[in-house]
């Protein structure tokens, strides 16, 4: 049993949850001081590199969640139809976990080989994937702005092939998909905060994402949002150095092998 049953539908919570998480969340690391000793670029680096303003960002994010919410209102129909079943039966908490596993295993194959291509292919890169890359300094609340179409073929289809292969219940996509979302947001959120969970768990971080924006790593790292299986195996692995910056801060100094 989960707190919203009786409240809304798991459909309704596998749309709508994502969403206001990621509000809250990328609006929580809006929200915190300064914190300069913990960011991987100063405030004026942020100011003077990214080419596009917040409010635009903002409307960018909330186009992409529009076209999200409407595509999984229209999966969960179909799958629900599809079903001669009736409701589907919740698995083992064991079971749910695999099926979790295996769909962070999807959606990082789909993202890395997407990714990739629309940086090895010039026309998507400066027609699609660049407006994304106009953030320099990537930061929370940026961290689905991206052009319309690379919204649709990264993110949204992605998620939709994870919630079909996997085979989970729309109960359980609540879970993958919010933590999905909140594992973006870290990526994209600036700061190397001391005791972040995902800093510890996973090599596929803020910093390594970091490297990936700046100039010399823009064509390595492209795997996200959770490991790094892909950049290892096909050579577009870039290592990096955490090192102190003059005054204060910390830095992502790209290594090559």
């Amino acid at each position: 049993m989960v707190f919203w049953e009786g409240y809304v539908s798991d459909e309704f919570m596998g749309t709508f949850a994502p969403i206001i998480i990621y509000w809250l969340y990328a609006g929580l690391y809006q929200l915190l001081p300064r914190l300069d000793e913990y960011r991987l670029h100063t405030r004026k680096e942020e100011e003077q590199k990214n080419l596009v303003a917040l409010p635009t960002v903002v409307k960018g994010v909330l186009l992409q969640q529009l076209v999200q919410a409407a595509i999984a209102q229209v999966l969960f129909l179909v799958t629900s139809e599809a079903s001669t079943l009736g409701d589907p039966v919740q698995p083992s908490i064991p079971v749910q976990m695999f099926q979790i596993f295996v769909a962070m295993l999807i959606m990082d194959a789909w993202q890395y080989f997407v990714h990739r291509y629309m940086h090895q292919n010039k026309f998507l890169y400066r027609h699609i994937h660049s407006q994304h890359h106009r953030l320099v300094v990537p930061y929370a609340i940026g961290a689905l702005y991206n052009h319309p179409l690379e919204g649709l073929l990264l993110d949204t289809l992605g998620g939709a092939i994870s919630f079909l292969v996997s085979g989970m219940t729309p109960r359980t996509s609540v879970f993958f998909f919010s933590f999905a979302t909140i594992k973006t947001i870290d990526d994209h959120c600036g700061l190397w905060l001391p005791g972040n969970i995902f800093h510890i768990f996973f090599q596929n971080n803020t910093a390594y994402h970091d490297i990936h924006h700046q100039l010399q790593g823009s064509k390595y790292n492209y795997s996200q949002p959770f490991f790094s299986i892909w950049d290892k195996m096909l050579g577009t692995y870039m290592p990096y150095n955490l090192v102190p910056r003059p005054g204060g801060g910390l830095e992502a100094r790209p290594l090559r092998d």
